[in-house]
């Protein structure tokens, strides 16, 4: 489609301020900032988007209007003066590009814990508990509602004196929309009961604001329209109150949202992830915009150029949120303009960003590790001052994002695969059909390799021999790990690896202990393909809980399969050993925590979850007769100097491993160990 008339690149006047076409970040925290403020690492990420070509990007998920609404995950402090020339940096930084800037400002309400920042109690209209924060918030009182309508100006007036380009109110499971749904609100007084009670916290924020600010600075709103829950707030009563604030004529624009926050299952029905419906809000929220005839913003898995296209050409909305996409590529709108729309890097809805922040750690993509990384690692890759020869061993994520890197830095790549496909233990996970999206990670850099005009031969199981024969000066060895056992007692014969169960290669018995004893999608997967059989199953997890090293958006699918599947989930328990007994299987359980008793199921199937081994035979032979003898500096690559020191400077080659060839990790240690590596070399 010709960029004149590509609705997507078309500009959006949004009262003075002019966006420069359809496609914007919505706020979410990526919870880089430090000490509340967002210091470089956080500006650098969102000056990318802009880079990048989008036309506004919205920081800040939510900044924090008061010190008694405590960060529940690295939210910025906009209580705080000191924020002012941070938000300035990074608002000049953005406008270089022609990118709008804003900021989503918010007291959390309940929705946080008092046992974080200033120990202060949360607050809410009534003192109902949130269980995703296990809070019991106070019944908020007639002086705190004066205090936190004050901290919403001051707020407000500092990102104006920042030079943002205007803010957005959060209305979405925190204070200000607590007060609107029957659910949080059982007040009798005047903040309660009619609709117009339960608005009048809202009105007073709003006057506030527009007190301070004036009447051009851009003033939105990003509200639920709808709870979609059988005791929370009517689709009816949502759009009564989208009406009612664009009546007010005091906010410029409605950012929508549709569902609640209560638990995690509400929660992956307003941000859905794989295996889910695509953009599910869609619809609901072009009628909102038809029946407000009002400025309307909206993000919920958009993840594709083809649906946001869409979206604005058919008139459901004004600007398109792609904040997930934008985190697995910030250039999408460079490459739409470019005619380059096939190269984006697709979102593949694994949502590792948000369960990396929900467990306490930064967003990262899972397959682009310059994301959140822009200080030190590059987004557009550089070429190389000499080209060299290289080889890659291994067609999975680590070695096809190798290959990547260094055929964008000019060198000479072939890549050598074992097997007749790449995607190494990619093709295992995506045969639980719920998670197919995931090819996506695989079909990129194929793509992309065919680009960059790099070989690929397949069913060569290379040794030695076979790749000092083809005379490269670089090496990269990606060939993975191979499924391994715990260690139990006795009985390792008997078990079935998850890794044979999601291959097909061994199907589910009908009664099946699995035993996990990595805790992340691996046994996981596996236990619902299980499940999926029909399969009686108990999953057996030697943690407090079962499957840690995921977060929450991803623990809600396999809950919800194993709710409908009635699997047995025992925690605080490993596998002993495990004996035959006739045609079953007895599997000995112990605890750590009383380790003289023992339990014993009697199953048909045991399957067992422990991660990978390196497959590392080829390393191990090539090592000595490699320059640096297998050596990486670590200071070295760290700090972005050359990592391999010249131990042998008089052999043919350097020698790097990667990914799960040095140990059991999981896709984006893969492909961040490639880029950082190759984009050195």
């Amino acid at each position: 489609m010709l960029a004149s008339n590509d609705p997507l690149l078309q500009p959006f006047q949004l009262k003075h301020l002019t966006l420069k076409n359809r496609v914007m970040s919505t706020a979410h925290e990526p919870a880089y900032s430090e000490g509340g403020m967002p210091t470089d690492r956080y500006r650098l990420y969102h000056r990318e988007k802009a880079k990048g070509g989008i036309a506004l990007t919205m920081t800040a998920g939510s900044a924090i209007v008061s010190r008694d609404s405590p960060p529940a995950f690295g939210n910025l402090h906009a209580y705080r003066d000191e924020i002012v020339p941070w938000m300035k940096k990074l608002a000049d930084d953005c406008h270089e590009y022609g990118t709008a800037v804003m900021i989503q400002l918010t007291h959390l309400g309940r929705r946080t814990n008092w046992n974080k920042g200033d120990w202060l109690p949360v607050l809410a209209p009534s003192p109902i508990r949130e269980p995703a924060h296990r809070s019991f918030p106070k019944e908020i009182e007639d002086w705190d509602i004066a205090r936190i309508v004050s901290d919403y100006a001051d707020a407000a007036q500092r990102m104006q004196a920042a030079g943002l380009d205007g803010i957005e109110l959060e209305a979405y499971g925190h204070l200000t929309d607590h007060f609107w749904s029957p659910a949080t609100n059982r007040r009798e007084d005047e903040y309660g009961g009619s609709l117009e009670n339960r608005l009048r916290f809202t009105h007073l924020i709003i006057d506030a604001v527009r007190k301070v600010v004036g009447p051009d600075f851009i003033v939105g709103i990003r509200m639920v329209a709808d709870e979609d829950w059988d005791k929370g707030l009517s689709k009816e009563e949502g759009l009564a109150i989208a009406r009612c604030l664009v009546d007010t004529g005091k906010i410029d624009f409605l950012n929508l949202i549709r569902g609640h926050l209560e638990h995690d299952a509400a929660l992956n029905e307003v941000i859905p992830i794989q295996g889910m419906r695509a953009s599910p809000h869609l619809d609901f929220v072009g009628e909102v915009r038809a029946a407000t005839k009002f400025p309307v913003f909206h993000a919920a898995r958009i993840a594709d150029v083809a649906t946001a296209r869409h979206a604005i050409a058919e008139g459901k909305l004004d600007m398109v949120g792609m904040t997930r996409a934008h985190i697995a590529d910030p250039h999408i709108v460079a490459k739409v303009m470019a005619g380059e729309e096939a190269r984006i890097r697709p979102c593949v809805g694994a949502t590792y960003c948000l369960d990396r922040i929900y467990e306490g750690g930064e967003a990262l993509c899972i397959h682009n590790a310059a994301t959140g990384r822009e200080a030190m690692m590059p987004h557009r890759i550089d070429e190389a001052a000499v080209p060299r020869k290289a080889v890659v061993i291994g067609a999975g994520p680590a070695g096809l994002e190798a290959a990547r890197v260094l055929a964008e830095r000019g060198h000479v790549v072939t890549v050598l695969e074992a097997t007749g496909e790449a995607g190494g233990q990619v093709n295992l996970l995506t045969r639980n059909p719920r998670r197919r999206e995931m090819v996506g990670i695989i079909d990129w850099r194929l793509n992309e390799l065919e680009r960059l005009g790099v070989t690929i031969s397949y069913d060569t199981y290379a040794e030695a021999e076979d790749v000092t024969a083809l005379g490269a000066d670089l090496v990269i060895v990606a060939t993975g790990g191979l499924a391994q056992f715990p260690e139990i007692e006795a009985g390792e014969e008997l078990l079935t690896s998850s890794w044979d169960i999601l291959a097909g290669a061994v199907k589910p018995a009908e009664t099946v202990l699995l035993f996990d004893d990595n805790g992340g999608h691996q046994g996981m997967s596996a236990a619902e393909v299980i499940a999926r059989a029909g399969s009686e199953l108990e999953v057996v997890s030697p943690e407090r809980f079962f499957a840690p090293e995921m977060g929450g958006m991803n623990h809600v699918p396999y809950a919800r399969i194993f709710a409908e599947k009635n699997v047995r989930v025992t925690i605080n328990t490993r596998l002993h050993s495990v004996r035959r007994d006739g045609n079953a299987l007895v599997a000995v359980l112990s605890s750590d925590f009383a380790p003289d008793v023992y339990v014993q199921r009697r199953v048909a199937q045991v399957v067992a979850e422990h991660g990978t081994m390196a497959n590392d035979e080829l390393y191990r032979a090539l090592k000595p007769l490699s320059r640096n003898l297998g050596a990486v500096d670590y200071p070295a690559l760290i700090e972005r100097r050359a990592p391999l020191p010249q131990t042998m400077p008089e052999a043919d080659f350097d020698l790097i491993r990667i990914g799960d060839a040095v140990s059991s990790r999981n896709i984006h240690a893969a492909i961040y160990d490639a880029l950082r590596m190759c984009s050195l070399l």
